[in-house]
């Protein structure tokens, strides 16, 4: 039995976590083929597919045509729009998150993917993490949980971070952070229907979420805590105690072969869905989106 023909798949973005991560990932992920890569900055382009073997494409549509799938490393804003025409030009799609800033650009990404029938995932990185899939899975055979609470304080908004930048300064934690903490409370406690959102100083977001089930959690999110202060840290808690998720550090270039591995896998069986596809993405997007609606900033 032969094996299939790897999946061509372009890279659309150079920044630091499309060289860091997407790159190498989609370079050393068996059954894939990192094929193209295109970017805003066509010298960035061309460097990043010299260092992996990749043809540089400086038009977009030309990048579409040499490629079955598109792995996105773009900011939310530039993202959509690109996402959009990738998946009616019948490609599958890596997206990252958030998939957009705002519900109807959202609407347009999981629509082109729904009416096109490609698959997707959206990169929730720990969501991708086989620890901390492990544990999801105990706390949805454990349990009953009665509540649970996130709290991530992270720092690109340090003048050396890589991550400072100009999204990130715009739109702070709530966006960059925000759809982590709301995917992994989502699998923990169920879909979220409904937000209560407050401000802090420097940037800190307090959100409350309502879930399907009754239950409610809390997150805590920030791009400008003190280097000292930096954590992540998510609990659940219920009849049986306290359940700790193991957030430590991870190799982001391991679990991105995961979600890739998933995605080429949907993209060949011909059932294109996925627990954190575009449709997923979007739910995501509209909860980020009512937060920010009740926040004076």
């Amino acid at each position: 039995m032969t094996s299939p023909s790897p999946l061509r798949f372009g890279l659309a973005g150079t920044g630091h976590w499309a060289r860091v991560t997407h790159a190498p990932a989609l370079a050393s992920t068996d059954g894939i083929e990192l094929a193209a890569v295109w970017g805003r900055d066509p010298g960035k382009a061309a460097s990043l597919a010299a260092a992996h073997g990749a043809a540089a494409c400086a038009d977009f549509g030309e990048f579409l045509g040499r490629v079955d799938a598109v792995a996105f490393s773009l900011p939310p804003d530039v993202q959509p729009d690109l996402a959009v025409r990738a998946a009616r030009a019948g490609r599958h799609l890596l997206l990252e998150k958030p998939v957009a800033l705002s519900v109807a650009a959202a609407d347009e990404v999981a629509g082109a993917v729904a009416s096109a029938g490609v698959a997707s995932v959206v990169f929730l990185t720990q969501r991708f993490e086989p620890e901390v899939r492990a544990w999801l899975a105990q706390a949805a055979a454990g349990g009953p949980w009665r509540g649970g609470t996130l709290t991530w304080l992270g720092t690109a908004m340090d003048p050396a971070s890589p991550f400072n930048t100009p999204w990130r300064r715009r739109k702070g934690g709530l966006w960059d952070l925000g759809p982590h903490a709301v995917s992994l409370l989502w699998a923990s406690l169920g879909p979220v229907v409904s937000v209560t959102a407050d401000a802090g100083p420097r940037g800190v977001t307090h959100l409350i979420l309502h879930h399907e089930s009754g239950v409610t959690s809390s997150a805590t999110v920030t791009l400008d805590a003190p280097p000292a202060a930096e954590a992540v840290d998510l609990r659940l808690w219920g009849e049986p105690g306290w359940s700790s998720a193991p957030l430590a550090d991870r190799d982001d270039v391991a679990v991105l072969r995961i979600a890739l591995t998933e995605l080429a896998a949907a993209a060949r069986s011909g059932h294109p869905g996925h627990p954190c596809d575009a449709r997923f993405g979007r739910d995501i997007v509209a909860v980020l989106s009512e937060a920010e609606r009740q926040l004076p900033w």
